[in-house]
């Protein structure tokens, strides 16, 4: 099994390594902001406003995420197989039992929501409990309650807040271009225009490329966690397949908790032009390279 842990461990690296570039963009961006507007006080605003209403919605995640999704609440004795795979799966973990929920929706799809294990919440469509066995049902439910073990409300947080940072003072820098502001005088003002163009234009999409890119690297380390737990690889790459084949656009699928489900809701995977441009956007890396990465595994 060094193999799985091999994936895990990879994944966690690359998922801080993005973000370290990341924090880099907002750090350099954010410093030549002040610089140029020369009243960093509008900055510190902005920042702590994106913070407030992050940290809101981080805060209050499955609340927000269940409404947006139409879930209703689950029992043992309305999904007794559900729950029970759910629940040993916890036990397995050594988390706490989620709230349950389930999506009335033909699309095969699932996701975890919550900002800790404590306050943490898995759904599962009808559409996937229809078509998946026990097995694969398993790997799914793993994969998700890996997704809560791995705080990844909280990774997915912080790269919202950062993209949604840059967003922010790349509008205040050509704001402060239009109005007004900093010294256009002299050569280093002119060249710090010329830079700053540039960066309203590329830094906005280099966040957004890097945020999405966070996001299919926990992707692959749900995928990893959850085979740990259920040491059974083809359950998950079984399940992923039946996904792929079967997928339809969610009739409530919502850009902001795309990222959440273990499948794209707008069923991305089927895609023909400019594929290779395209999945720099997306939220789920290719089902094939994720099938692919788990039937290696169970070699």
């Amino acid at each position: 099994m060094a193999n799985i842990y091999t994936q895990q461990s990879n994944n966690v690296r690359k998922t801080w390594f993005l973000m370290a570039i990341f924090l880099a963009i907002v750090i350099a961006i954010g410093y030549g902001v002040a610089w140029y507007i020369g009243n960093p006080v509008i900055l510190y605003g902005a920042v702590i406003f994106a913070l407030i209403m992050n940290v809101g919605s981080y805060w209050y995640s499955d609340k927000l995420v269940i409404k947006m999704t139409g879930a209703k609440p689950a029992t043992k004795a309305s999904h007794p197989e559900l729950w029970n795979v759910v629940e040993n799966l916890s036990i397995t973990a050594g988390l706490p039992m989620p709230k349950l929920y389930i999506v009335n929706d033909q699309a095969p799809n699932a996701f975890a929501t919550g900002r800790n294990p404590e306050h943490a919440a898995v759904a599962a469509t009808t559409g996937l409990l229809q078509i998946l066995d026990r097995t694969e049902l398993e790997g799914v439910m793993a994969h998700e309650l890996s997704h809560v073990g791995n705080r990844d409300m909280l990774v997915s947080t912080v790269a919202v807040v950062l993209a949604g940072f840059i967003a922010i003072i790349s509008d205040l820098f050509l704001r402060s271009m239009m109005f007004g502001g900093g010294d256009r005088d002299n050569r280093a003002g002119l060249l710090f225009l010329v830079l700053g163009i540039v960066g309203i234009i590329l830094a906005p999409i280099a966040a957004q490329l890097i945020q999405m890119a966070i996001s299919r690297k926990r992707e692959y380390l749900a995928d990893a966690s959850g085979v740990l737990l259920t040491r059974y690889p083809e359950g998950l790459a079984s399940a992923l397949e039946k996904i792929s084949n079967h997928a339809r656009p969610m009739h409530r699928a919502n850009t902001a908790t795309a990222h959440l489900f273990i499948s794209d809701p707008f069923g991305g995977d089927k895609r023909s032009i400019g594929q290779k441009i395209s999945s720099l956007f997306q939220t789920h890396p290719p089902a094939v390279d994720r099938i692919r990465i788990l039937r290696e595994m169970g070699k």
